[in-house]
């Protein structure tokens, strides 16, 4: 039987950040992944280049049951030292947008980097290989049955990350073994995901797939003490079935089904007093008014989907009109009727409860030396490197606890 201090469960993002940080205390570890090629997460992001953290990363950029659990850990290890750690391996990056830091040439780097980490404390690899059953170890410890033999740990580390993207390799793993110890579970779901909506509500916008443009969007509560609302200006992209784009991934994390999203598609505008104002000089139809503002199909098509004539000359029509038009584009309020689930969701919400874990160490409070990292647990970040930070914070605060 193989011995070792540390057992990591998942060679990912978190999972070879908590490996490195262990070994280079002197721990003797092991890392365990049952697919053929590590970080396939970390391989795929940001087009091939790693969106590999965010230079604003802090507690508000992330949603959970407990808000304030991942405070502990972003602020012991943030994206400054992450960028140190760039920096010292000689990878060439940079910013693209609000804060992101991607790799100038490719997301391998940051592969490379993190197995180079794990070599400057001999972690020992074992993959592919699955692990078939976890057990506390009468004499404390744990046991490790998997489908290369028998490994003995006095520590194990779960960072098998959540569902998303199973063609990756995502599996309910991490999900299983926290049930197995009888650790409380938030409900998870897809997040950062494109929406749906229904065929028959969506039939007038269908031809619009293909238009991107900057948006104001928000879905939820934003009163009392707690709220749950998320508010995001960024871009939108229509798509045959729904709606995607950063603006409607970022608010895909807060919405819940049966409740709408509302969409201000012209932000820097008030669109009834201006058009209102504008009729006694504007002799122009509206959807080519409409179109100073709007891609030319969308004007028509919000035009046609609210019962507007396209050859309706502005001066014509009623204020009260008018005022219709202006809430049809300032605030489009529309209720999805899904989303496209886990096989296109970057993430997944929900996961081990936060009250059941330490927030030092992210050590299971009623089960000694077993650990929860990444996205297994119910923390998740915002669109643009917030869940590679959390990765990298929850990896470092088990590997120096374990």
């Amino acid at each position: 039987m193989a011995k070792f201090d540390v057992a990591v469960i998942g060679a990912g993002a978190a999972g070879m950040m908590c490996a490195a940080t262990a070994a280079q205390r002197g721990k003797r570890v092991v890392l365990i992944d049952h697919a053929t090629k590590l970080a396939e997460k970390i391989r795929i992001s940001g087009g091939g280049r790693c969106n590999f953290t965010n230079i604003n990363a802090g507690p508000a950029n992330f949603l959970s049951e407990n808000p304030h659990f991942c405070k502990s850990a972003l602020s012991r290890y943030t994206a400054a030292d992450f960028v140190a750690l760039v920096k010292k391996h000689r990878i060439g990056y940079h910013e693209k947008h609000r804060g992101q830091l991607f790799c100038d040439d490719s997301a391998e780097q940051i592969i490379d980097m993190l197995k180079d980490e794990c070599a400057g404390g001999d972690v020992h690899w074992r993959m592919p290989c699955k692990v078939t059953s976890l057990a506390q170890a009468d004499e404390g410890g744990f046991v490790l049955q998997t489908d290369t033999g028998e490994i003995e740990a006095d520590s194990v580390v779960i960072a098998t990350g959540g569902l998303s993207i199973a063609k990756i390799g995502a599996t309910d793993f991490g999900y299983r073994i926290a049930e197995q110890f009888d650790l409380r579970m938030v409900e998870t779901r897809p997040a950062l995901v494109p929406l749906t909506f229904d065929p028959q509500q969506w039939a007038p916008f269908v031809e619009m797939a293909g238009i991107a443009l900057e948006v104001d969007v928000e879905t939820g509560s934003f009163k009392g003490r707690n709220p749950t609302g998320g508010r995001f200006r960024e871009d939108l992209l229509f798509t045959h079935r729904g709606l995607s784009g950063p603006a409607i991934l970022q608010i895909s994390s807060y919405w819940t089904p049966g409740t709408p999203i509302v969409i201000n598609l012209i932000p820097e505008l008030d669109l009834a007093a201006t058009l209102i104002e504008g009729k006694g000089t504007i002799k122009k139809q509206l959807g080519n008014v409409l179109s100073q503002w709007l891609p030319a199909r969308l004007a028509e098509g919000l035009l046609l989907a609210h019962g507007f004539a396209l050859d309706a000359r502005l001066a014509d029509l009623p204020d009260a009109q008018l005022r219709k038009l202006g809430a049809a584009v300032n605030q489009w309020t529309i209720t999805p009727n899904g989303s496209e689930g886990y096989k296109k969701a970057e993430v997944t919400r929900g996961g081990v409860d936060t009250r059941e874990l330490s927030q030092q160490s992210m050590m299971a409070n009623k089960v000694p030396g077993l650990y929860f990292i990444g996205e297994a647990v119910d923390v998740t970040g915002w669109l643009g490197g917030y869940n590679f930070q959390w990765a990298w914070a929850s990896g470092v605060a088990a590997g120096q606890a374990v």
